[in-house]
């Protein structure tokens, strides 16, 4: 599977102040449709009569209820999911998609309104398991010499292994980036990463705490590893993607999140699906 090229061949070719502001309402549709993967559990995922469900849905549903714009919400593929919009085929995506300057290139931002660390995940019974460091945290815009040596560390611990990661990713970032020569598999879907690590055809995977959270409640096996990493490749934040162009509705979600973050709405649907509060702040 070839996602990451995939991606950055779509990229390429994509290239060639108040919520209630009237103004800046008028300017906008009635009507919009947001795409999210439906495949990145709690973020959004579909339950088991086939509806989409998850900590972005129901923001979806909140910030389009406090902009009082009508909003439809669909599945995409992930791989697909930046140039879907810049296609005009929906007008805002939701879908764990972290703020990255090559993004920024292609598309929009909203401010971001979660922020959760990155971190690897294993089987108790894999060697590394027991791989101990000395860090709880690292940020990886400027790393100096301690962080270092604990990415040392961990990519000493990982030679010989196999660590899986979804494809087109801050997380497939990272590894290319901070573990070099590390054995990678990409996967399309998170889901599939995970069932190749229980069933032993991966000896590590790399993904937020926020998927992992609930995922170790399921499978008393898996186990985080390392410290909690955040910042440099890993982006700046989830945060609504909107074309470029759109200047007056990414300005609307803007607003309708920091509203939900003033009166406390964001961090409580934060707690309910990712149990730990894992939204942005003021």
């Amino acid at each position: 599977m070839t996602n990451r090229k995939t991606l950055a061949l779509a990229l390429a070719l994509a290239l060639g102040a108040s919520m209630l502001a009237q103004p800046a309402l008028a300017a906008m549709k009635s009507k919009i449709t947001i795409a999210t993967e439906g495949a990145y559990k709690p973020y959004n995922f579909k339950d088991s009569a086939g509806n989409l469900v998850g900590f972005e849905i129901d923001l979806a549903k909140e910030l389009c209820k406090r902009i009082k714009i009508e909003c439809t919400i669909i599945e995409q593929e992930w791989d697909g999911i930046i140039p879907g919009l810049t296609n005009g085929r929906y007008d805002a995506i939701m879908a764990g998609m972290s703020i990255k300057p090559d993004r920024e290139k292609v598309i929009s931002f909203s401010r971001y309104y979660a922020a959760t660390p990155i971190r690897f995940a294993t089987l108790k019974s894999s060697k590394f398991a027991s791989y101990k460091g000395m860090m709880d945290a690292i940020t990886l815009g400027e790393v100096d010499d301690k962080e270092k040596a604990e990415l040392d560390g961990i990519r000493k611990a990982l030679e010989g292994l196999t660590v899986g990661v979804q494809g087109s990713t801050t997380h497939e970032s990272f590894m290319k980036e901070f573990m070099p020569g590390i054995a990678l598999k990409t996967y399309a879907k998170m889901d599939d990463m995970i069932l190749d690590l229980e069933a032993g055809r991966i000896d590590a995977g790399y993904t937020a705490v926020t998927y992992l959270a609930p995922l170790k409640e399921k499978n008393k096996d898996i186990v985080e590893v390392g410290p909690d990493m955040t910042g440099g490749p890993l982006g700046r934040g989830v945060a609504v993607g909107i074309r470029q162009e759109d200047k007056e509705l990414r300005e609307a979600f803007t607003a309708a999140i920091n509203s939900t973050i003033k009166d406390g709405t964001l961090s409580k649907m934060a707690i309910q699906w990712f149990t730990f509060d894992a939204s942005a702040k003021e």
